[in-house]
């Protein structure tokens, strides 16, 4: 109660804004690739990352050539940047550069401004032959016009279950939801039933278009990757993390290995030699190896503190997003929503 009149302020701010962009008052700027906006109403811990990937890996597939922007939130850098093999978390935020390791070899351009309508145009004047740009974390920034909107929603905290800041974690009211051309429903538990999708898709439909879809999406983890070749595992680990909502991870690396303890960091963490030594000390202690995500690895290459990252035993586990009851689910509308490559 105490915060709600400042809710009730933010809440009239970004009404007023949207209200601007919807009568034209703000203007939106068209651009020629095809733009896919990937983002939340809320405050992070969605798992936009996930789907920004898979998004990368099916449009690559069907023979698009593609991009990805992003605000590079974190990095020490500013203004607009297009990221080379000389980058790292440091200078493109830990995200982006997550991209970056990932599709360099596939010849997907990642870059990161903090107005990303600057972002565009960069992107395609180094690289003119893209055909789709995926804008990460931007269904808020509306100075782009997008050809699709897919908003995500946890399965633990879904919008229509939340509150606008400081009261609760929305970015801005959930009326904002109507903008969306597909909502996904993710990190949604494996024995999710279809009663309780057909419920959940009943509330959100309370503040969507009557025709937008709704998809329910998972979490699949992988086998642990040592983040330095040479790395051997041990029986017992201690995990951490620095990400928005740790409890799907934490859940995983105590289920699947025999874990000793598990360290939360504040999302986006900004590791220190301090951090780097405490971990060494419990590390020699207990006979341990270390297990993070890879969200958090990307910090610990190639950047100042590599080699005293190099000095523990550290793995990370990748993790991908997939559809209920199975991908086609989603891929067959998002072929329905995209021209063909050959005509953008």
């Amino acid at each position: 109660m105490i915060l709600w009149p400042v809710t009730v302020l933010y809440d009239g701010i970004t009404r007023l804004r949207n209200q601007l962009y919807n009568a034209g008052y703000q203007k939106t700027l068209n651009f020629t690739p095809f733009i896919i906006s990937v983002g939340n109403l809320s405050v992070g811990g969605t798992g936009k990352s996930p789907m920004i990937e898979y998004l990368t890996d099916f449009l690559l597939q069907e023979n698009y050539s593609v991009a990805i922007l992003s605000r590079g939130y974190g990095r020490k850098t500013r203004g607009v940047r297009l990221a080379t093999g000389e980058d790292s978390a440091e200078t493109l935020g830990d995200e982006p550069y997550q991209f970056c390791r990932k599709y360099q070899s596939r010849s997907v351009p990642v870059a990161v401004a903090e107005e990303r309508i600057l972002g565009v145009p960069e992107i395609m004047h180094h690289h003119p032959e893209t055909q789709v740009i995926l804008l990460d974390d931007a269904y808020q920034h509306r100075a782009i016009a997008r050809n699709l909107n897919i908003l995500l929603t946890s399965f633990d905290r879904p919008f229509y279950q939340d509150w606008v800041l400081p009261s609760g974690r929305l970015r801005e009211a959930r009326s904002g939801a109507e903008r969306a051309d597909a909502v996904v429903v993710t990190k949604c538990p494996d024995n999710l039933t279809s009663d309780q999708q057909e419920k959940i898709t009943n509330r959100i439909a309370r503040y969507t278009k009557s025709d937008t879809p709704v998809f329910f999406s998972k979490i699949r983890y992988a086998d642990p990757k040592p983040v330095f070749e040479g790395t051997e595992m041990k029986d017992k680990i201690i995990a951490f993390s620095g990400i928005a909502h740790p409890k799907l991870f934490q859940q995983y690396v105590q289920h699947h290995f025999l874990t000793q303890e598990y360290i939360t960091f504040a999302d986006h963490h900004r590791y220190t030699e301090k951090d780097i030594e405490n971990l060494r000390k419990r590390a020699q202690a207990e006979n341990v190896c270390f297990m993070t995500t890879e969200k958090d690895m990307v910090k610990m290459i190639g950047g100042p503190l590599t080699q005293q990252w190099r000095t523990l035993p550290l793995f990370y586990i990748p993790i991908q997003t997939y559809f209920l009851p199975d991908d086609t689910t989603f891929t067959d509308w998002l072929r329905q929503q995209m021209p063909t490559p050959a005509e953008t």
